[in-house]
């Protein structure tokens, strides 16, 4: 059965990345997000959907022209294609899981 542990997958500036072909094969990638306050992805694209799950904090998103402020409990649906982007704006931590429904990371940057 394979357990991995969150803090011994590569970190990326405010994440914790999980690649699916690098693990047999899995067909999704997975961002597990721990972004201090004022930090964030600028706009960026992906080629196929993403769903962004917020556990804890707040964070200001911005999905093509609409921009809001999402909390815990709440989920963002990505279509592929939509310019995308989020940053922290509450006062602690905004921990959220990003999922990539691709087996490997293929981002456009906007910004």
């Amino acid at each position: 059965m394979p357990v991995l542990k969150v803090e011994d997958l590569p970190l990326s500036n405010i994440a914790h990345e999980f690649v699916g072909a690098d693990h047999g094969d899995v067909g999704v990638c997975v961002i597990i997000v721990d972004a201090p306050p004022g930090r964030g992805p600028s706009l960026h694209t992906h080629p196929y959907p993403e769903l962004l799950l917020v556990q804890e904090g707040t964070g200001t998103f911005t999905l093509g022209d609409e921009t809001r402020e999402v909390g815990a409990g709440e989920l963002v649906v990505v279509p592929a294609g939509v310019p995308h982007g989020f940053k922290n704006t509450g006062d602690g931590p905004l921990k959220q899981v990003d999922i990539h429904v691709s087996p490997s990371f293929q981002t456009d940057w906007l910004d």
